[in-house]
């Protein structure tokens, strides 16, 4: 193995890629599927809280596979891997334009969701944690930061599609334009390890202190899965997956929250486009808070920030501009959920066994898919508006900061123990 001499490192390349494929999926197809509800279950007849079942579908499916997925990644080539699960995920969104029906949405969000795992969950941390062992905070932030570009110009132009063209329509372009974009990156750009392309990770050799065997101890710092499962911080950070998910979630219902309080389908995706700026800036703003003032601050402060759209939707959601800024600043929230999860992991366990710690830990996003998003549906289906949602975000809001602080308690209790090494 070689050691990289040059300044440019391929993990830079690699991240790019990464993140390239992260946000065609999430915003071509997951965060997308929010402008959709609308005009589909209008145009279908079928109630909103039927409809989002699909997403609780999607969930629950993700919660079966998703300790499965870490062991696939481990075990087979991750080119492979990601080239059949961008197939399933397009593909089934693809077929949405096809159904007349919601056992259609029911039926396909089964592979969607099982594509979607490694996609927009899971490869993203894994390969970032393997590529970089120093600045983690940094290329995790600019992760989601390039997703929030390219999402701050895909919701508007889905918007728009749908307007122009029907859901239909956008369904099917959607699906099969993110599939032609990233099946050629992943032949080209993904790797698995440094050692592939002949390399060490960036910041190796910040870490090393007079030998490489040396550094391979440092970098696999931290706590056994067996060991952090069982522990008090393993639960805190699962409810935080869950509570944040389910903050998160609500950008789904963001498109029919806004025609809810009279804006139409082009105004909702301009705000969702607005929304992935939030995520650019937010997605920064963490991962170099995070490397400055540790993840457990950060964690804290995006919490109590996410309080003031919060605010701004329950008190003033017909000001335009202060609708907007309201989305923004969710934006910085919904950016927390790629930035901060993967970065309380690793402040939390290490990385001695991060993929299986934190494919556990995941599960938490898929029960909170399971009964948030369908659980919005059903609020606005049977009271006609958002209010008691935006009531109940804001209460996550504040437990999910307590969460943070009990995770950190709890990590002490596993270093005193000896058992963080």
């Amino acid at each position: 193995m070689t050691k990289q001499k040059n300044k440019f490192h391929y993990a830079w390349l690699l991240l790019i890629a990464v993140s390239i494929m992260v946000a065609l999926g999430k915003n071509g197809i997951s965060t997308a599927g929010g402008l959709y509800l609308a005009p589909v279950t209008q145009d279908l007849g079928i109630g909103m809280g039927s409809f989002t079942l699909y997403f609780s579908i999607a969930s629950i499916v993700t919660m079966i596979f998703l300790p499965i997925a870490g062991k696939l990644m481990a075990k087979y080539d991750i080119r492979l891997i990601l080239i059949v699960s961008i197939i399933l995920m397009a593909g089934s969104f693809a077929m949405f334009g096809f159904m007349s029906s919601v056992w259609g949405w029911y039926l396909f969000s089964i592979p969607m969701a099982i594509g979607s795992i490694f996609i927009t969950q899971m490869a993203g941390p894994v390969l970032i944690n393997n590529w970089f062992k120093k600045h983690n905070g940094l290329a995790i932030g600019l992760m989601v930061a390039i997703g929030g570009v390219f999402g701050a110009i895909i919701q508007p132009t889905v918007g728009n599609l749908i307007a122009n063209q029907g859901w239909r329509f956008s369904y099917i372009a959607s699906g099969i334009a993110v599939a032609v974009i990233i099946i050629p990156i992943i032949l080209l750009f993904i790797r698995m390890t440094p050692q592939q392309k002949g390399l060490q990770p960036v910041g190796i050799d910040e870490v090393k202190t007079s030998d490489d065997s040396s550094a391979q101890q440092e970098t696999a710092k931290g706590i056994t899965a067996s060991v952090a499962k069982k522990s008090s911080a393993f639960f805190a950070l699962f409810g935080f997956f869950f509570i944040i998910t389910s903050i998160a979630s609500f950008s789904q219902h963001l498109a029919p929250f806004a025609m809810g309080v009279g804006y139409d389908i082009k105004f909702a995706g301009s705000a969702l486009g607005a929304m992935q700026i939030g995520v650019l800036v937010g997605a920064l703003s963490f991962g170099v808070l995070s490397d400055k003032i540790g993840a457990k601050n950060t964690a804290i402060f995006a919490m109590l920030l996410g309080l003031i759209p919060v605010a701004i939707f329950l008190t003033v959601p017909g000001n335009k501009t202060l609708f907007m800024v309201a989305i923004v600043i969710f934006g910085f929230i919904v950016s927390s959920l790629g930035t901060l999860g993967p970065l309380l992991t690793t402040a939390l366990f290490g990385n001695k066994e991060y993929s299986q710690i934190y494919s556990t830990a995941a599960i938490g996003l898929a029960v909170a898919g399971i009964v948030a998003l369908p659980g919005y549906g059903y609020v606005y289906e049977f009271t006609g508006s958002y209010t008691f949602v935006l009531y109940a975000l804001a209460i996550m809001l504040i437990l999910n900061a307590l969460l943070v602080i009990l995770a950190f308690k709890g990590k002490k209790k596993l270093e005193k123990a000896g058992l963080w090494n």
